[in-house]
């Protein structure tokens, strides 16, 4: 089981001259104290703000999405300004060592421009990694859906993609934010990809696709345990707290 999320609590963003910007009170490869560039309640509310527009509401910070799910960083930056007082000192450096420092690669910038990698409610059509996707993915749901999507498949919801995760303890992780006792299920991918179906790695240890038909789907032979789910639940609550 992964360690509690606690564990990895961070105090704040600094920059290193030599390795570059870390989450941490010193660098991880010299030791050295760097810069500072953003507090942890700062660097938490930008990264919040950030994924909300980019993969929900952008149009109402007077900002264009185009297809690809790609938004002008200076034009973002400008807008998180001008709209809110609390982050009147974002500059684009501070943009730099969100996206470089995030363990779950939520966002990724090219040149001028920054997209969020998966999470969207809006209509995108992201052109992601298709290559080394693993052969077992999985997905939570519910006791009461299990069955059904056993049957059905999958479709996208909320949400534009499926999304699947690489790991069994990140599925449970993000299964109890949705119900009490979430249910596994497996996904055959490496069948489902032979048969022509399209998977995308979005994050890390993300993957996204337009649906799951079911005959790739199974209920995972490892379920979670109770005391398990409590630990999962004590990790959620402390992470919802922030």
């Amino acid at each position: 089981m992964t360690p509690p999320f606690y564990a990895y609590l961070i105090v704040m963003i600094r920059e290193c001259e030599e390795h570059g910007y870390y989450r941490d009170e010193n660098c991880p490869e010299c030791g050295e104290r760097g810069k500072f560039i953003m507090s942890d309640e700062e660097m938490t509310n930008l990264g919040k703000t950030t994924a909300g527009l980019l993969r929900h509401f952008a149009d109402k910070y007077g900002l264009d999405v185009d297809r690809r799910g790609w938004v002008d960083l200076e034009h973002y930056v400008k807008a998180l300004r001008n709209r809110q007082k609390r982050f009147h000192w974002l500059r684009r450096y501070h943009m730099d060592a969100l996206i470089a420092t995030d363990k779950k690669g939520r966002y990724q910038m090219e040149g001028n421009h920054i997209r969020a990698t998966y999470g969207h409610s809006i209509e995108v059509d992201l052109d992601l990694p298709t290559e080394d996707i693993p052969d077992v993915l999985y997905i939570p749901t519910t006791d009461k859906e299990a069955e059904l999507l056993l049957e059905g498949g999958i479709k996208p919801s909320d949400r534009t993609y499926v999304h699947l995760s690489e790991e069994y303890d990140s599925a449970v992780g993000a299964g109890v934010v949705r119900t009490e006792n979430p249910v596994i299920l497996k996904v055959d991918t490496k069948e489902a990809i032979e048969a022509g179906e399209t998977i995308m790695k979005a994050g890390k240890g993300v993957y996204i696709t337009k649906r799951v038909e079911p005959e790739y789907l199974s209920l995972n032979d490892k379920q979670p345990t109770e005391e398990e789910l409590e630990e999962y639940e004590k990790e959620r609550m402390i992470r919802e707290s922030k």
